[in-house]
């Protein structure tokens, strides 16, 4: 026979009363929050696909952010390049007037003048910066000034003009991810974007019995081209041509040493993996610094960037010399328009992109949204319906409790 204490019907309707508190609580909680999912254990399932969801806003707001970023820096880039192109084409101006012999020397002087003031302009482009901060055109270098330059003295100058413009930034990009598992380059390259024509870099040491004595590398434009021992010249060349650079190499038919040819033009940028010496025993590049100051002085190298064929042209023009001026300077500007307009194109093909990426973020986004909405969302009807039930309930069991429950010593006493 089953014993029944005279406590235990006291302590089952506590039970019961904490639990409804219990309950209590938390609907009042999770109406609070408008959520019905506050732990784990209140949907395994549902939560597993909430985090998920939850994850995938998170990423999808930041593509969106990553675009916003980059199609605004890319919109600046793009401001400044059509600056660029302005100057050059008026530069190209002043080349065709001064290449006619009917302006006197003094005329092409004040045509220099107008030309070295475009050029200061054009330097300032060059190392132009973001709202942030960063530079535009120095690739993945966006701390680094791109453009150095240097003056001195030129004849028909009144004062020290610039005479020299160096790219000190990167040929590398930067990438940011727009979408799942899918990136676009941002960082322009001065070093290809402001050069006017293909660079050639012609070896001078006779390659005839050249042969690679063990297993190095070698970098062109940042890409690694690994070489094996016994390799002759022409295994290297074969191997450079086959790495799908904007690069072309071949053996020069008079003093058979190494050329090495740009197909678009850009700054090249070679060197010896560590440890090698391919690029320094061909006569390419010297055995110190970096690229693309590290060519050998035995190299012959052409080809030049926007600002060496102005400077070219105002030099010129100072010097009043009618054939420089209608002859190479008026090509290779040019040949740096074309380029700045082949960039211009690139940018605009890449805001392209980027809208149409996030037209798509903008319609995946509240989709998203929605969903982990009816996945964690409370139906406030069915909850308040539940809490009042709960409390007409909890108060029925109160108002029981105080009339069945044994007489304590308080009910004696009265």
């Amino acid at each position: 026979m089953k014993r029944i204490s005279t406590n235990m019907s006291n302590q089952d309707m506590q039970y019961h009363m904490r639990l409804r508190e219990y309950r209590m609580n938390d609907l009042q909680n999770k109406m609070g929050e408008q959520k019905r999912i506050q732990r784990l254990r209140d949907d395994p399932i549902g939560a597993a696909r909430a985090v998920q969801l939850e994850s995938k806003i998170g990423r999808a707001t930041q593509f969106y952010k990553n675009v916003e970023t980059v199609q605004g820096n890319l919109r600046i880039a793009e401001t400044y390049l059509r600056s660029a192109v302005e100057i050059v084409q008026r530069v190209r101006e002043l080349a065709v007037q001064g290449a006619n012999d009917t302006y006197t020397k003094q005329d092409k002087q004040f045509m220099a003048e107008e030309i070295n003031q475009l050029l200061n302009e054009l330097v300032e482009i060059g190392n132009a910066r973001l709202p942030d901060g960063s530079t535009i055109f120095s690739g993945d270098r966006i701390q680094t000034i791109p453009f150095r330059s240097l003056s001195g003295r030129v004849e028909g100058a009144s004062s020290e003009v610039i005479t020299q413009v160096d790219y000190i930034g990167s040929l590398a990009r930067n990438q940011a991810e727009i979408s799942e598992q899918s990136f676009i380059e941002t960082g322009l390259p001065g070093g290809s974007i402001l050069w006017a024509e293909q660079q050639q870099i012609f070896g001078e040491r006779d390659a005839t019995n050249f042969q690679v004595l063990e297993d190095v590398s070698l970098f062109i434009d940042g890409k690694e081209i690994p070489l094996l021992a016994g390799d002759n010249i022409s295994a290297v060349i074969a191997k450079i041509n086959d790495a799908g650079l904007a690069v072309r190499a071949n053996l020069d038919p008079v003093k058979n040493s190494l050329v090495l040819s740009s197909t678009v033009p850009h700054q090249l940028w070679v060197e010896d993996a560590p440890g090698g010496t391919v690029l320094q025993d061909l006569g390419i590049i010297s055995g110190h610094g970096k690229p693309p100051h590290n060519l050998s002085k035995e190299a012959v190298v052409s080809g030049g960037s926007i600002f060496d064929m102005v400077i070219y042209l105002r030099n010129a023009l100072y010097k009043g010399d009618t054939v420089e001026i209608g002859g190479g300077a008026l090509k290779g500007l040019d040949n740096g328009i074309s380029n700045l307009l082949t960039s211009l194109t690139k940018l605009g093909a890449q805001d392209e992109r980027l809208t149409t990426v996030a037209n798509r973020i903008d319609y995946e986004l509240p989709e998203l949204q929605n969903q982990y909405a009816q996945e964690t969302g409370l139906d406030l009807t069915s909850a308040i319906m539940e809490l009042k039930m709960l409390e007409y309930t909890h108060k029925a069991a109160l108002q029981t409790a105080a009339r069945i429950l044994p007489p304590t010593l308080l009910d004696y006493l009265r």
